[in-house]
This record gives structure tokens, sequence and C-alpha cells, in this order.
């Protein structure tokens, strides 16, 4: 069996092959980590614990962030359906106002994609940011650039966005995901300020032939946009729109507070607080979204579809536990532990840096998210990278799934899907796409792992 300084080389290629499975031989992130770790397990377990290690990596992930997942996605994609998306976009830009535009795309994008995949919240939001480009002469490309980087931030830091949701399950804390999303709120904003001013200096340097045509019909863009909302019925009205995402969140809240404060001998604060318990409260909300909108008949069509798209993410996650559990019962751990001196000089960038490798070299940033998560283990594991790298703390590992999530959004290039929504949708080339949404995304990356370096200081 592989030991010491074998053991951690054999992890290294088995990192390597998932990535070159992924990448080049396009073979599922399901199959391709179930495959490395099981390999992995075979060389360095006794033979008789390597099913009840793959058994346990498996069922444990997801008893813990399987429901949560389901939730948080069919929240998503029922505000998606209704058009409650469309509402709360309009909202922001009347709160903001059309004369800070870039600053409408950035916060509409950020709210919106906190329940919504980013590659869907373009493609709803694009035509607003069409239509405010029509009415304010502004530039198209500041206008993208801004919305897809909002989009992205919540995408990679904010619960219940799947890839945040897993990683807060891997290392301990899918019982406190306000946590999760208070920190995800704070880094956030790190990686949206420089992201807003990189939208206004690169609409400047770059400009689309949709912004030299003279349309003769300068109100095109706003009837399209008028049109979109029409084709989806009757919109909720703002309190309802934004309903299935802010009261999970206050419930989360309550949840925490009687957990340590005077109300913790009540137990209807602590029930409803559970994640699972609030986002099914959001989800109630989101029926009633359906009800007030003349979509419930499609409920079980949204249903259907919200569990093709979560059945992927759901089954990466669950192979990254067997992945985690496999490093952890092989020893990996401890070689860490005894050279952790090293990888300590790292301090926070350590999950940052296998992120970042993960998102470059395959494109996902889930799948990024999922891999170096499990990687990490639990925060409360003594014999976990958490532990042995001093992330023994509620805060540290939420500061850990922050530097996975900025690892994870460094850079969007030609092998990220989200890449190509951005690009296609725009009208930009691919050699413009890398001069903004590339570009940008390593700004926003770069930036939030920053901001999480000074937070480590303070609370690590």
């Amino acid at each position: 069996m592989l030991t010491g300084i074998g053991l951690l080389i054999g992890l290294l290629v088995a990192i390597a092959a998932m990535i070159y499975m992924i990448a080049k031989l396009k073979v599922h992130a399901f199959i391709a980590i179930m495959l490395v770790s099981i390999v992995l397990a075979l060389l360095s377990l006794p033979i008789e614990e390597v099913a009840p290690t793959i058994r346990a990596g498996f069922g444990g992930t997801l008893q813990y962030i399987g429901l949560v997942i389901i939730l948080g996605a069919l929240i998503g994609i029922i505000v998606e359906r209704t058009g409650a998306a469309l509402t709360i976009a309009d909202s922001v830009v009347k709160l903001v106002g059309k004369k800070r535009p870039e600053l409408s795309m950035l916060i509409m994008g950020w709210i919106v994609s906190i329940p919504v995949f980013c590659d869907s919240g373009f493609i709803i939001l694009d035509p607003i940011r069409k239509s405010m480009q029509k009415v304010t002469k502004k530039s198209s490309v500041s206008l993208a650039i801004a919305l897809s980087l909002g989009l992205y931030a919540a995408h990679v830091f904010v619960p219940p966005t799947p890839g945040p949701i897993a990683a807060a399950a891997s290392v301990g804390l899918a019982d406190n995901l306000l946590l999760v999303m208070g920190i995800g709120a704070v880094v956030s904003v790190f990686a949206l300020v420089p992201s807003y001013f990189f939208a206004l200096y690169i609409g400047k340097k770059i400009k689309l032939p949709e912004e030299e045509v003279i349309d003769d019909n300068p109100n095109a863009a706003l009837e399209a946009y008028e049109a979109l909302k029409k084709s989806y019925g009757k919109l909720p009205k703002a309190w309802l729109a934004f309903a299935p995402i802010v009261v999970p969140i206050i419930f989360l809240s309550m949840g925490t507070i009687a957990a340590v404060g005077e109300w913790a001998s009540l137990p209807f604060w602590r029930f409803t607080g559970d994640p699972i318990i609030a986002l099914s409260i959001g989800l109630v909300f989101g029926v009633w979204l359906l009800i007030t909108t003349g979509k419930m008949k499609d409920f079980s069509d949204i249903t259907n579809e919200n569990l093709k798209i979560v059945g992927p993410i759901l089954f990466i996650t669950a192979a990254g536990g067997v992945l985690g559990r496999v490093i952890a019962n092989a020893g990996v751990v401890a070689y860490v532990s005894d050279n952790a001196d090293a990888l300590k000089v790292l301090g926070i960038l350590f999950p940052f840096i296998i992120a970042t490798i993960l998102k470059i070299a395959q494109g996902s940033s889930t799948v990024a998210i999922v891999t170096t998560a499990a990687l990490m283990g639990l925060y409360t594991d003594a014999g976990s990278v958490m532990v042995a790298l001093g992330f023994d703390t509620p805060m540290a590992a939420a500061l850990v799934v922050m530097a996975i999530g900025a690892g994870a959004m460094t850079v969007s290039h030609a092998n990220d899907s989200y890449f190509w929504v951005v690009t296609n949708m725009t009208g930009m080339t691919p050699e413009q796409g890398y001069k903004t949404q590339t570009l940008g995304t390593l700004v926003s990356g770069l930036s939030a792992i920053i901001g999480i370096l000074l937070l480590s200081i303070f609370f690590i």
C-alpha cells in the first residue's frame, strides 16, 4: 500500500488523471472522480476497507446536503419560470436608477444568481441589458460584463446556489448556512467593487457592432423586453418575487439567534431555522408564486426539470465525498499534518490555489468547488486537511469555502459554458471574450481572495 510521500504523489497523480479525463477525454466528472477515488482506495487501503469507505463517503455526503441542494435549486427554477427574476430586476433598476446602469446590472445579477444558475440568469436578464443600453447609450460591453460578474459572484459565494451549499456541507457547515451566506455576502463586496470599475474600464476599450448600428427603431430593445415580460403572462409583485429568497434567510437567522440566545428553550425557531425546513418554507412561497402567476399546472414539469439539473450536481457532490473519505482514511492527512508547517505558509491560499487549478483545467466552477471542498474535509474532524492546516473553527471553515469559491471563478475561459453564454448572447468574438469575461473573472477572483486574506487575519 502507498504510504508517506508515495501516497501524496499518488494523490497528485490521481487529481491530474481526473483533470485529464474531464478536460481532454470529456469523461463526466462523476465517473472521473469515482474512478480515481476507487483506484486511490485500492492502492492505499486494506482491501476489506475499500467498499465501506466508498459507501460511507457517498452516502454521508448526500445525507447532509442532498435535500438542501434539491430545494435550493427548485426555488431557483421557480423564480426563473414565473418571471420573478424579471420583477426582481425591475425593482433593482427602480432602486438604483437608470443613471447608473452598470451598477444596476451588477446588483441585479448578484441578487438573481443567489437562487438561479448564472448561465440561466444571464439569459433571463440579457434583454434588460439590451434595453438599458438603448435607453442610456452606455457601453454594451460595460453592461454585459457588470451583469456577468454580478451573477458569477453570487454563483460561487452565496447559498442556496448548489456549489457553495455543497462546499459548506463538505467542510462541516451544513447546519450553519447562515454563516456561509453572511460571509458570502461580505466577500462578494470584495469581488463586486473591482468588477464594477473593470466593467466601466473595459467598456471604453472594446465596442460591439450593436453599438455602431443605426437602429431604424430605437425602441426595438424596449419593445423586445416588454414582449419578454408579456411572454411570462402575469408577473408577481415585488414582495412575493423576493419572498422565496428572503424568507429562508430570515428563518435561518432566527434559528441561529435561538440557538445561542434567550429563545434556546423554544423549539419552534430551532426547527424552522434548520436549512432543510427554512428552504422548505421558501419553497412554499415558490408554490405561491406559481399559483398567483397561473403556472401551478407546470409544477410537475418544473420539478422534473429541476431534478434533471441537480441530478449531476448531486452525483458529483457525492463522488467528491467519496474522494474526501478515501483521502482521510488513506493517511494523506497524517502526512500533511507531519509537514503542515510548509503548507501553513500558504494559509487560506491553499484551497484557493487547488480550486483555481481545477477551474482553469476543466472549466466547471461547481466541479472545482466540490472537489476542493472534499479534499479539505470537515473542520471538526481531527483527521482532515482542514484541521491539519489550522482551519478548525466555523469562521475558518466559512472562509475556506469562500477561498474555494474565489478559486472556482478564476478564470472563465473557452472550456467554461458560461464563457460561451456571455460571448454568444452579446455578440462578442472569442478574442473579445478573453479580454472581457476571462480578464474580468480574473479581477473578481483575485480581488475576492485578497479580501478573504484580510478577513483571515482577524478571524483565523
